[in-house]
């Protein structure tokens, strides 16, 4: 899908909400309807039956004057639709600057414009600063939070694609990782070398800070690396992902450092059962909520829920957390055929261990498909 066309849709979708534009702010967002890839750009979209009540009609890009000719290669290319502005100083006050100098002052009794905003991205601040210039004018402000995320939601061809990708430099990085071995490597050494690897590969960084953690550090679930060797008998998780053309990936595997104890694979195989309970549990028309019962209950069953305090996945694309949810606090909104989203349970015993073990997955018409290529079995690396 052509960013031409995630425009028309949002347009649409800004007069359903009897808009007559929307203030577009968050990065990602930006990116996705412009292909900017910078990181100071908004968009000022109009509603599909015309924006001409705040002096708009096409979709309004504006960035700085460091971002000229990016502005004009990418938005160029993939949104030629899209005015493009150059301002001084602030994007917000620019914007709203420009709409008090392209719309007259109201006559008693009109109706003034409004204009949507992201309140999940705006600060309070920048908000308040945008009312006081916009306060001579005829525009009201409007929180329309989440609008183009749930656009977002679900990924067409050519973004599964990206996503695909990303997925299977991120697998080749670590299993090029693995190849040099874990018991004596320290726990950051492993995250290094890690990174550094998809970086070699091709991919722009991480898509998050890489963890690695051995033995009772792997009762943390979102562990820092340490400078501390990875000793025999540990399980270790290895939660990494890479970004590529802009778009992430997200995996977790948990290894045993030379030979497992019973105990540590009694859980292993309990988390496992349990991601294959998700896995199995996962297509479109069912709720995020529903699938992470069926992945949770596995856990409680064994007695251990409350070792388990995170929700099941969530939705993976230009961020690495985006919606749609699997959780148990979740919406029981039924899950959509493209979306991309993780399944990654797991049991942490403070002061013992921790086993996580995650896929990504594109949910299909008729169920899904994992992302994610790395054997699954517990595997001894040395």
């Amino acid at each position: 899908m052509s960013a031409g066309e995630r425009l028309r849709r949002l347009e649409e979708e800004v007069a359903e909400r009897s808009l007559q534009a929307l203030l577009v702010t968050a990065p990602a967002n930006v990116r996705y309807l412009t292909g900017f890839s910078g990181s100071n750009g908004l968009l000022l979209v109009p509603a599909a039956d015309g924006g001409q009540a705040l002096g708009l009609d096409r979709p309004l890009f504006v960035t700085d004057f460091r971002y000229e000719s990016q502005a004009e290669q990418e938005v160029g290319a993939a949104a030629p639709e899209c005015e493009r502005a150059i301002a001084p100083g602030e994007l917000t006050e620019a914007v709203s600057s420009l709409l008090s100098e392209r719309l007259s002052s109201p006559s008693d009794g009109a109706t003034a414009a409004r204009l949507g905003f992201d309140d999940r991205d705006m600060s309070v601040a920048r908000h308040r600063r945008m009312a006081e210039l916009l306060e001579q004018a005829p525009v009201e402000l409007s929180a329309c939070g989440g609008v183009v995320e749930r656009l977002r939601e679900v990924k067409d061809e050519q973004e599964q694609r990206r996503i695909a990708a990303a997925a299977k430099l991120a697998d080749q990085a670590l299993s090029q990782t693995l190849a040099q071995g874990l018991i004596g490597r320290t726990e950051r050494q492993v995250a290094i070398d890690l990174e550094g690897r998809m970086r070699a590969l091709g991919a722009e960084g991480a898509s998050f800070p890489t963890i690695v953690a051995a033995g009772a550090h792997g009762a943390l679930p979102h562990a820092q690396p340490r400078d501390v060797e990875i000793r025999a008998g540990e399980l270790v998780t290895i939660d990494w992902g890479a970004i590529l053309d802009g778009y992430c990936s997200d995996c977790t595997r948990t290894y045993a450092a030379g030979r497992p104890s019973e105990h540590a694979r009694e859980i292993y195989e309990l988390v496992l059962a349990a991601q294959m309970a998700g896995l199995q549990a996962l297509s479109p028309g069912r709720s995020g909520r529903a699938v992470d019962a069926d992945a949770r209950s596995v856990i409680e069953e064994a007695g251990l829920g409350e070792r388990f305090g995170h929700g099941l996945g969530h939705g993976v694309g230009l961020e690495i957390h985006e919606g749609p949810r699997l959780s148990k606090t979740a919406s029981e909104e039924p899950l959509r055929a493209g979306t991309v989203v993780t399944v990654e349970p797991g049991v942490y015993l403070p002061g013992e261990l921790g086993v996580r073990i995650e896929d990504l997955v594109v949910l299909l018409d008729d169920g899904h498909r994992n992302l994610s290529s790395l054997p699954k079995e517990l595997t001894a690396i040395d």
